[in-house]
């Protein structure tokens, strides 16, 4: 598992556009770097909502906002457009962003075992090292807990 203190590992994906994007593209900005499980589900609409509403003041504190799910361009074009949300969400569907991140893991849900993505969130520094690890992430408040 990742620490506070450490590298934040580098990577590169695409957003819901196609454009390739690459953390260390950020270096010398703050990046909010959030993991969900799926688009368009209760809990990580709210998220995204939460991270939506409280844009502005994000940006006014400095940070980059990419959620990384494994779904695709394709839904997470959809989930944006639905929800209006105006920060890019990056397809990592060959699971190598939530696996250099340590949150493709096994779940359960009704004693049935999968693998998933935990709803964690990282905030990494100018630096590119991880300031924060947020591993009880509450949806509807997301950005309180980043902007506190």
């Amino acid at each position: 598992m990742l620490e506070v203190g450490q590298a934040a590992p580098d990577f590169e994906a695409r957003d819901q556009d196609g454009n390739t994007v690459k953390l260390s593209d950020f270096k010398g900005k703050k990046v909010v770097l959030y993991f969900y499980p799926k688009d368009d589900t209760p809990g990580c609409t709210a998220q995204a909502c939460s991270l939506r509403d409280n844009y502005d003041a994000l940006l006014a504190k400095g940070f980059v906002v990419l959620g990384v799910s494994v779904d695709d361009e394709k839904k997470h074009r959809k989930f944006i457009d639905k929800y209006n949300l105006p920060f890019p969400l990056l397809a990592d569907t060959e699971k190598d962003i939530v696996e250099k991140y340590g949150v493709w893991q096994e779940k359960s849900m009704y004693g049935r075992k999968y693998m998933g993505t935990l709803r964690y969130t990282f905030v990494v520094d100018e630096e590119g090292r991880i300031s924060e690890i947020i591993t009880k992430v509450d949806t509807k408040k997301h950005a309180d807990q980043l902007l506190k």
